[in-house]
């Protein structure tokens, strides 16, 4: 047999996760994976690198629980929030027999991680404004042990609507896991579905470092759950998830310096933002700008797929959301500085498209 025949079925037909890395790009402008723009200095401060680290390091812990109020039995870090996702379907997911659900477009490595682990994928498409189809998911819930819920939702910027998520935490009670995937909940803070975990201990809440505390590189993220659900996933993670350099930065930026630092960032780009959204609507080629909650905005672009090549030659990388349900003609676009964000503008500027005439 050959190595590829040796392979899982699955794994030979599989379609990895297109991360922005991996589509490359050869720019200079990049806002095509939600990064912050500048980077943030640490020096490390661990020196026992010939020890292998805690598996929960304790001041990481602490300090994240303390962040987003909660006790430190109910806080798992991890390799970032998509090895929570893996995680969770571990521990919850029977392979061949369970399945997971979550309502497009959305977040692509819950399909990912699913089909990797030989678990069955289930969808309901959003409604208009990319809200939940509540009577939809409760007619594929059956053998359904996880849902996933991106709120703010990546890659479309909006909140959804909390009542919602309350009906569905009901409809899901003693029957499935939902998961409230928070990544970019520093945009938006008072969204947090943290404080409800007392109330539905079925609800698992994703965070992560790498987006408003400016630590892409370092792979760190959180899942936050009731103690029953923390010590499950307890079994499943790996023994050391956490390197001692990481441990050690995240442990910094946790601060109450850090956490200030990380409040005057989001501060700056959410100016950004509105700078942007209000820049790109005087844009003949722009036909739609979305509301965002988010460091990224998606708008709607006549000729996407040319415009998008065309700003990828001058060295500005956006993320291309055509393939995506509902999002036809539509690009996504990092908030980034001051001046990048002119980048695009300028860019944008060049290209054909609608008068505002037209538009109305």
């Amino acid at each position: 047999m050959s190595i590829e025949e040796l392979a899982r079925d699955n794994v030979r037909t599989l379609t990895p996760y297109q991360s922005a890395r991996r589509l490359g790009g050869n720019g200079d402008v990049w806002l095509n994976a939600n990064e912050y723009p500048v980077a943030v200095p640490f020096e490390l401060t661990a020196q026992t690198l010939n020890r292998y680290p805690e598996c929960q390091p304790q001041a990481v812990i602490t300090r994240y629980a303390d962040y987003a109020g909660v006790t430190p039995e109910q806080v798992l870090v991890s390799r970032g929030a998509d090895e929570g996702i893996e995680l969770i379907m571990r521990a919850f997911c029977e392979p061949g027999a369970d399945a997971i659900l979550y309502c497009p477009p959305t977040y692509g490595m819950y399909s990912v991680s699913a089909e990797t682990l030989g678990i069955a994928c289930r969808t309901v498409p959003t409604l208009d404004g990319w809200q939940l189809d509540l009577d939809g998911i409760a007619a594929q819930l059956d053998g359904v042990k996880v849902v996933f819920v991106c709120s703010p939702n990546n890659p479309t910027g909006q909140l959804i609507n909390p009542a919602d998520i309350r009906d569905l935490l009901e409809m899901t009670r003693g029957k499935a896991i939902v998961v409230a995937d928070e990544a970019y909940i520093e945009f938006c803070p008072d969204a947090s579905l943290a404080s409800w975990i007392a109330e539905f201990p079925h609800l698992v809440v994703l965070r992560t470092l790498s987006k408003a505390f400016a630590l892409a590189g370092l792979r760190c993220g959180f899942t936050l759950g009731s103690p029953e659900v923390i010590a499950l996933l307890m079994k499943v993670i790996a023994p050391y998830p956490l390197s001692t350099p990481v441990a050690d930065i995240a442990a910094q930026a946790l601060t109450a310096q850090g956490i200030a630092a990380m409040r005057e960032r989001v501060a700056t780009i959410l100016e950004n933002r509105l700078f942007l959204m209000d820049a790109l609507r005087t844009l003949p080629c722009v036909e739609a700008v979305f509301p965002s909650e988010t460091n990224y905005v998606l708008a709607r672009i006549t000729a996407s797929s040319a415009v998008f090549k065309s700003l990828w030659d001058r060295g500005i990388i956006l993320r291309d959301q055509n393939k995506q349900p509902s999002l036809s003609g539509c690009l996504r676009i990092t908030v980034g500085t001051r001046d990048e964000c002119q980048r695009v503008i300028d860019a944008l500027n060049d290209q054909p498209g609608l008068t505002a005439t037209e538009k109305q």
